[in-house]
């Protein structure tokens, strides 16, 4: 009975060195929590430093100290605006040109149109019963000088149904074809055959005959672009070749 008493206590005396030991590890992990609590709101409030580039660093992202005093660099914007100089006068020569011709071409045109007057003069018959014989001339009113004419092959036309059917036609004189110069009068005979069966008779007794002379115009006698097209039309009534009819032969009719 006595041995009781001692074991308990031992184990009073050992609950009280683990009461101990417990209570002595709780105030040691009570003051490390106060120490590092302050420690922390110094690193929180502490100022920032910002931190600058070099001014090495700083240069290099910058525009480089003395670029425009570079003389390859000079010299490259120079050409560059020297080019666009070049091609602006260029520009500006070309148009100035363009617009010269221009109008060189429409005082030339006026001039083909209203300065050389082209006239039927007459149609005559051949004697061979079959042919006739047309007299064209042409008339320079232009006070500046002559003009050069190309004088093209002489277009023929017989009205048949709703068609014209263009009959046979040549220069009565070969040699006078090409280029002549008109400084007042031109005259040139074309002889042609109106050999079509069935010609339209729109007045009695009459065929309906087309004339179209085409004629190149210029102002030198060695033309370059300074050339335009004349084309002259002209309309008659015609009498079919070998009538005994009355006259008049032909009557002329307004272009239409």
């Amino acid at each position: 009975m006595s041995g009781e008493p001692l074991d308990k206590d031992e184990l009073i005396r050992d609950l009280r060195r683990q009461l101990a030991a417990a209570q002595s590890e709780l105030r040691l992990t009570k003051r490390r929590a106060e120490t590092r609590v302050p420690l922390i709101d110094q690193l929180r409030e502490a100022p920032r430093k910002e931190t600058a580039a070099p001014a090495q660093v700083t240069s290099k992202l910058g525009h480089p100290p003395g670029l425009w005093h570079s003389p390859v660099l000079l010299g490259v914007v120079v050409m560059v605006m020297l080019a666009f100089a070049v091609d602006a006068g260029v520009g500006r020569y070309q148009s100035h040109l363009v617009k010269q011709q221009r109008q060189a071409r429409l005082e030339l045109e006026n001039k083909a149109m209203r300065s050389l007057y082209v006239e039927l003069r007459r149609i005559v018959a051949v004697t061979d019963g079959k042919s006739f014989r047309m007299t064209l001339s042409l008339q320079n009113t232009n006070p500046d000088g002559p003009l050069y004419v190309m004088i093209n092959p002489v277009a023929v036309y017989v009205q048949s149904g709703m068609v014209w059917q263009q009959v046979p036609s040549k220069p009565a004189d070969p040699g006078g074809a090409g280029v002549v110069t008109v400084a007042k009068d031109y005259a040139y005979d074309v002889l042609f055959t109106p050999d079509v069966a069935n010609w339209a008779e729109l007045m009695p007794g009459y065929m309906h005959v087309r004339i179209q002379d085409d004629l190149l115009v210029s102002q030198r006698a060695q033309p370059g672009d300074d050339v335009v097209e004349r084309r002259t039309p002209f309309y008659v009534y015609l009498r079919p070749p070998g009538s005994k009819a009355p006259p008049p032969l032909f009557i002329p009719m307004p272009p239409h």
